[in-house]
Formats: C-alpha cells, sequence, structure tokens
C-alpha cells in the first residue's frame, strides 16, 4: 500500500483572481466609511444641527460597534460560511448607508452609522477568510495580500479624497451613498463568482464568551475615543477603562474554561500570529495617529481644502500600493518575515520622525512629503508579511475568527492611536502656551508643536513595532511552501 501527499493547488485561477476583485470591493466600502465622514462633518454638522459632543459620536458610533463585534462576526463566519457572512454583511451595509445618507436627524444619523458598524464587523472577517482560503500558493497569495494591505491602508487615505470631492460638489450626504453601487456590485459578484463554503457544525456560539469579549473591547474602543475630549483623568474614560479591564480579564478566563469558545486560546498560542496580531496593532496606532495630525494641520494650518487636503495623502497611496504589490509580495516567498516587518517598520518611523521638525512655517513639500512617502513604503512592505502571517496556516475551523482577530488588531490600534496620540498633542500643546502670551500666532504655533510633539511618540511606537515583530515572527514562507512540496517517500505494507 502506498500513501502519498495530497496534490497541492496548481495555482490561482482567473476566478480565483476575480475573487479577490469583488472581495477588495467588499474591503474597500469598509475602510472608506473609516475616513470618508471625517472631511464630511463640517458640512453634516452645518445641515442637520447637531452639537461639537454628537459631532464625536458620528464617528465614535461606527468604531464603536465595528471594534466591538468583529470577533462574534467571525464566528458567526466559521459557522454559516463566508459567502453568506459576506452577502448579509454588504447588503446590510448597504442599507445602513441609505439610511445614513437620507437622515433628518442626529439620532437617525448616529443610529445608521451604528448599523454600518453591525454590518461591517461581519462582512470583515469574511473577507480575510475567503482570501486566506483561495491564495494558498506563497507566491500568489503574497500577492494577494499585497492588494489587500494595499487597499487596507491607501483606502484610509483614499476616503479622505473621496470624502473631500463629494461633500465639495455634490453633498455630504453623497459620502454615505457612495456605498450603494460598490455594495451592488460586490452583492451581484459574490452571488455569482464566489461558490458556497458550509460552514462548521460543530461550532456553537459562546453567548458569555460575546458578551464579555464585546463588552470588553465597546468599553476599551468608547474609553479611548472619549480620552481625546474629556482627559485620561475623567470618570468617563476611567470607568469605562477599568471595566474593560474586568470584562476583557474575564473573557481570558472565560475562553480557557469554555466549552464553545469565541476566540480559541490555541489561536493566540502560535507565537508568529500572536507577534503578528501586536505588531498590527503598533503600526495601526503610529499610522491612523499620523493620519489625524496630518489632516488638521493641512486644514487648520496651511488652510487646504477638503479635496486638496485628500489629495496632499495621494503620495502616501501610490508609495504604499507600490512597496504592498511590488516588494513586498514578490520578496514574501524568498525572505524571512521578519526581515520585511523590521525594516518595514523603521523606515516608516523615519517618515513619522520628520515630522518632529514641524513649525507653522514649514512647507507640505519639504516636510509632509518626504514623512508620507517613507510612511507609505514602510507599512506596505512591513504590514503586507503581517496580515499575511496572522492568518496563515488556520485551522480550518477557525480561518473566520482568525480573521476577525486581524481586523480587530487593526481596528483597536487605530482607536488607540487616534486618542492616545491626540490626547498627547492636546497636553504639549496646552504646555507650549503655558508660558506665552496666547496671540493667533502663538496658538498656530502651540497647535504644531503639539502634533510634532505626538509625531516623535508615533515614530516610537512604530520602531516598537520593528523590535515585537522582528524578535516574535520567524516565518517563512517560501521555505513551508519547499517543505510541503517535497515528495514523501512511499511506504510499503
Amino acid at each position: 500500500m502506498e500513501t502519498s501527499a495530497a496534490p497541492l493547488s496548481s495555482g490561482p485561477t482567473r476566478a480565483h483572481w476575480w475573487t479577490l476583485v469583488i472581495i477588495a470591493g467588499a474591503q474597500l466600502m469598509v475602510v472608506l466609511d473609516t475616513t470618508i465622514m471625517i472631511i464630511a462633518l463640517p458640512s453634516a454638522q452645518r445641515s442637520l444641527g447637531f452639537s461639537n459632543v454628537d459631532r464625536q459620536w458620528v464617528v465614535t458610533a461606527y468604531t464603536l460597534a465595528f471594534g466591538g463585534l468583529l470577533l462574534l462576526g467571525g464566528r458567526i463566519g466559521d459557522m454559516i460560511g463566508p459567502k453568506r457572512t459576506l452577502l448579509i454583511g454588504v447588503i446590510g451595509f448597504a442599507l445602513a448607508s441609505a439610511i445614513g445618507g437620507a437622515s433628518q436627524s442626529t439620532a437617525m444619523l448616529i443610529a445608521a452609522r451604528g448599523l454600518q458598524g453591525i454590518f461591517g464587523a461581519l462582512l470583515t472577517p469574511s473577507v480575510l477568510s475567503l482570501l486566506t482560503t483561495t491564495f494558498t500558493d506563497p507566491r500568489e497569495r503574497g500577492r494577494a495580500f499585497g492588494i489587500y494591505a494595499s487597499i487596507a491602508i491607501s483606502g484610509a487615505a483614499f476616503g479622505l479624497i473621496l470624502g473631500g470631492l463629494l461633500t465639495q460638489y455634490l453633498s455630504w450626504r453623497w459620502c454615505l451613498y457612495v456605498n450603494l453601487p460598490i455594495a451592488a456590485l460586490v452583492t451581484l459578484g459574490a452571488s455569482t463568482m464566489i461558490p458556497t463554503r458550509t460552514g462548521h457544525a460543530g461550532i456553537r456560539l459562546d453567548i458569555p464568551g460575546v458578551v464579555l469579549g464585546c463588552g470588553g473591547l465597546v468599553s476599551l474602543v468608547y474609553a479611548f475615543g472619549q480620552a481625546a475630549a474629556d482627559g485620561w483623568n475623567s470618570s468617563g474614560v476611567i470607568g469605562p477603562l477599568v471595566g474593560a479591564v474586568v470584562l476583557l480579564a474575564s473573557f481570558v478566563v472565560w475562553q480557557t474554561k469554555g466549552p464553545n469558545p469565541l476566540l480559541p486560546m490555541r489561536i493566540l498560542k502560535n507565537r508568529n500570529r500572536a507577534g503578528a496580531f501586536l505588531t498590527i496593532v503598533l503600526a495601526q496606532i503610529g499610522m491612523f495617529g499620523t493620519f489625524l495630525f496630518l489632516t488638521y494641520l493641512l486644514q487648520t494650518v496651511d488652510h487646504f481644502s477638503p479635496v486638496k487636503t485628500g489629495l496632499a495623502f495621494l503620495p502616501l497611496m501610490v508609495a504604499n500600493g507600490l512597496a504592498a504589490t511590488q516588494l513586498a509580495s514578490r520578496l514574501m516567498p524568498h525572505l524571512r518575515t521578519r526581515l520585511l516587518i523590521a525594516p518595514g517598520m523603521l523606515i516608516g518611523a523615519v517618515g513619522v520622525g520628520i515630522l518632529t521638525r514641524l513649525t507653522p512655517g514649514a512647507s507640505y513639500a519639504t516636510h509632509v512629503l518626504p514623512a508620507e512617502l517613507l510612511l507609505g513604503l514602510g507599512l506596505g512592505i512591513a504590514l503586507v508579511p503581517c496580515i499575511s502571517t496572522a492568518t496563515n496556516n488556520a485551522d480550518p475551523r477557525d480561518v473566520g475568527i482568525t480573521s476577525a482577530m486581524t481586523n480587530t488588531s487593526q481596528q483597536i490600534g487605530a482607536s488607540i492611536g487616534t486618542a492616545l496620540l491626540n490626547t498627547i498633542a492636546a497636553t504639549a500643546t496646552v504646555s507650549y502656551l503655558g508660558t506665552r502670551v496666547k496671540t493667533v500666532h502663538a496658538v498656530t504655533a502651540a497647535t504644531v508643536h503639539g502634533y510634532a510633539v505626538a509625531s516623535g511618540w508615533a515614530a516610537g511606537v512604530l520602531v516598537l513595532a520593528a523590535v515585537v515583530g522582528g524578535s516574535l515572527i520567524n516565518a517563512h514562507p517560501g521555505r513551508e511552501r519547499a517543505r510541503l512540496e517535497q515528495p514523501r517517500i512511499p511506504l510499503e505494507v
């Protein structure tokens, strides 16, 4: 009797690449909504008449629902299959966008944004799950994840461009309506091109895990969202932070004892995967904090229009896209993953470090542009292998939840970066003004000083990401493939 290894896939077909186009469209829709409303907020505020406090909730309602429910969305995907969850998520996201675009009150808009987050949490893990199971060859997997990572990073910047164009030439409502044609194309493509894969019958929803894990993440995201406005010492921040610690600690304990864990601890016991999750969190902290500073710098200090502000991010998008698809994806099969992640994060840190030299008179060409190019290049090189490592070789039962953890890492990192670095900038600004007469020039100088100080912290976080990724991650996709391709010696009985 002879036993041999099952034949490996002969490579991706045209249908595989159409699948990538479809799920990339779904991911783009979700990523756009993390930033597209930022530039539209002033117009929406004038239209609906909501206060500055309510303005924050237009953004926070989305991030709370999205970040807090990703793990649940991933587990549902494992239960019923990724195609079904993708379709439900895309259709629900489109309906929520239509409601938001037609909003006649603040409450209606905030509720619609929350619904967008809920359905986004359902469809996003399905995107990575389909990507992981469709592309298994290391070379083609690298190309596919390069495109995905390019969308994940550049899509946020593209949202600023699109938001500026739609707001300036149509209406802020089109920042929500724009999701409808994208959703229609994704739904049509997914229905006809993506094969249906059934879920795993043995998986059951972990209701206590859902309450503890999602509740803890919602509390954490809420606390960081409030910190920028109320300060870290306020009861509105300390209370949710304490609650988040208690809930998440209880969640971890329950996951080790519960019969149907929402997040199986075996996922985190894999050193490469755990290192990738942590590196992604740190990268997102530095990246989104920088996005925030640059957006405000360009609009409030340099007085760029919404469209010009969005276009100012174009070099970052181009650098990131080229690095992800032409460098990282091509090098992944030939190098250890750490040899891409560590240098990439350090290049990004150098880019953000340039922003520590900001002054009110600093020009876009001499300070912002070099920072954007280096940040886009560095993160494009580093995040492709990071995301690939986080989702690679997952147990078939856990593909959805592993994908959800990858996206949860991104969302939590973005929330922490926005709140933490904004608070650091605000503190530095107040300190700078403390010894100066508050003239218009002094206020502008203090604001830019705050951005420069916070940029130093962001650069430090990216250096830490390089250390974490370089020390914890030791994967080598090319060698893993070569090992699998070695024929087994026939056994005779």
